[in-house]
C-alpha cells in the first residue's frame, strides 16, 4: 500500500484504530450519555461512526456512498466493538486497490477524487472520536497527529462564512487559549466540550 503524503489510507487505517479502541472501552450505562454532537447520545454516535464506515466503504467499493444511510440499527448494547471492527475491516478492503485514489466519487458534499472522499471521513471519524471520548470522560490518550491531520482539512474544506443550513457542522467557536489539536478541531468544527 501506498503512504505518501497524498495516500490517507495509512491515517483512516490509524484513526479507525483509536475509534475502535475507544468503542471498546463503552459500558452499556453509557449508551445514553450525551455528546458534544447535539443530536447524538452515546448510542447514535456509535450507529453514526458504524455506518459513515460502511458508506465510506460503499463508495470504496465503487458504488454510491449516498445510496448508504451514515447509521446502523440493530446492534445490541455489547455489539459496539463488534459492528464497527466489521465496518472497518470493509473500509481497509475497499480502498486496498491505489486507482481508487484517483476516481471520482460521489460523497455528500459532491463528487471529489477518492483521496479527498477518504480525507474527509478521517477528519469526521476522528472528530466524532473526540465526541466519544468527551462523553466518556476520556478513557484514552487520542492520537495528536491524527487531531492535525484532521483540522488541516477541516480548515480546507470547511471555511466558517460558507457553512449554510446545509452544513452538517455548526459555526466555528473560538478554541481556548493554548487548546490542544483536537479542541481546536472540534471548535472549528462548532463543538463544545461538555466540561
Amino acid at each position: 500500500m501506498n503512504t505518501n503524503a497524498n495516500d490517507p489510507r495509512p491515517l483512516y487505517t490509524r484513526a479507525a484504530e483509536q475509534a475502535a479502541e475507544l468503542i471498546r472501552t463503552v459500558g452499556p450505562e453509557q449508551l445514553s450519555l450525551p455528546t458534544p454532537c447535539a443530536e447524538f447520545d452515546v448510542r447514535t454516535l456509535l450507529s453514526h461512526l458504524a455506518g459513515g464506515a460502511h458508506r465510506i466503504a460503499t463508495v470504496g467499493e465503487g458504488g454510491d456512498g449516498m445510496a448508504v444511510r451514515p447509521f446502523v440499527d440493530g446492534i445490541d448494547d455489547d455489539g459496539w466493538p463488534a459492528a464497527y471492527d466489521k465496518a472497518r475491516v470493509r473500509v481497509g478492503d475497499a480502498w486496498a486497490d491505489d486507482t481508487r485514489l484517483d476516481a471520482l466519487v460521489r460523497v455528500p458534499w459532491g463528487e471529489a477524487p477518492g483521496r479527498i472522499a477518504l480525507s474527509g471521513y478521517v477528519m469526521e471519524g476522528v472528530t466524532h472520536t473526540w465526541d466519544l471520548s468527551e462523553a466518556l470522560g476520556h478513557p484514552i490518550q487520542l492520537d495528536p497527529e491524527l487531531a492535525e491531520f484532521a483540522l488541516a482539512i477541516a480548515r480546507r474544506v470547511l471555511p466558517d462564512e460558507q457553512r449554510d443550513a446545509d452544513t452538517p457542522f455548526d459555526t466555528a467557536q473560538p478554541a481556548p487559549e493554548g487548546a490542544d489539536a483536537y479542541r481546536q478541531l472540534a471548535a472549528w468544527l462548532g463543538r463544545r466540550p461538555l466540561d
